[in-house]
């Protein structure tokens, strides 16, 4: 599992990269756990003072879970874990303690999308697509903490869009509407990009970020409903979700029946 997520810090700035090409990035559970990890990691090493997180290869930032892990899917405690996981994990990425900067490839959709939406700033190569097409694909749901986030950034309505139409957004479009701050046109000049804002930041009062850091995200919090388990278990429990993942796996169309 090591190799599918690398961790290195050169000069100050630490960089992941998911390491999954010919899956186009798509994340494992261990993946996320260790993302978590470097997280926590970066707390206490004193030499880490911004943070690039990237996908390998030209065709994905990351496209979301891997969604074999879901499979084994049986209990409605493995849908809470699942989504569980996936607030702790991007809560520790949010929590980082030095800014995080996504440059974003190709695919980033999914789980890859809810990443780069925890990251503190967005930058993107001409043809980045973003997106949670889920409503098309495996009928399940994001947790309340995954809307709020976007929400934060985009606004309700922007999520509604995206999500009622199971849109991928453009990496110019995401420009206009806020998901990202920059468009490079070449996964070179975004690379060097990023480079250079990490060392900007890198320069920069760490209190000063750390505060407006963690200020924004309280603000964020005070979005969230108290409970979301009846959201989440009407879709990952129910015969839509199963349908979904066969139909993905065997790359045919879903039947839906809302059950």
């Amino acid at each position: 599992m090591t190799d599918e997520l690398l961790y290195e810090i050169q000069d100050g700035i630490g960089r992941i990269t998911f390491n999954r090409p010919a899956q186009r990035n798509a994340f494992t559970f261990a993946m996320y756990e260790r993302l978590a990890a470097v997280c926590t990691e970066i707390e206490a090493d004193g030499r880490v003072k911004a943070l690039i997180l990237t996908g390998a290869g030209d065709k994905a930032f990351a496209a979301g879970t891997d969604i074999s892990q879901f499979k084994a899917f049986e209990t409605p405690e493995d849908a809470l874990a699942y989504e569980g996981r996936i607030d702790r994990v991007l809560g520790a990425l949010e929590r980082c303690r030095v800014p995080t900067i996504a440059a974003i490839v190709g695919a980033c959709t999914g789980g890859g999308a809810g990443i780069a939406a925890a990251c503190d700033l967005r930058i993107a190569a001409t043809g980045a697509k973003f997106g949670f097409p889920i409503a098309r694909t495996l009928g399940n749901c994001l947790s309340t903490g995954n809307y709020a986030r976007l929400a934060a950034l985009i606004g309700p309505a922007r999520v509604k869009e995206m999500i009622f139409l199971a849109k991928l957004v453009s990496a110019e479009e995401a420009l206009a509407i806020g998901l990202v701050t920059e468009v490079l046109d070449s996964q070179e000049t975004l690379m060097a990009r990023a480079a250079e804002m990490a060392a900007i930041v890198a320069g920069h009062a760490p209190l000063t970020l750390r505060a407006t850091k963690e200020s924004l995200r309280r603000i964020k919090e005070k979005m969230l409903a108290d409970e979301d388990h009846d959201l989440i278990l009407s879709c990952y429990m129910s015969e839509d979700f199963r349908e979904g993942m066969d139909a993905f796996l065997n790359k045919r169309p879903p039947v839906w029946r809302g059950r």
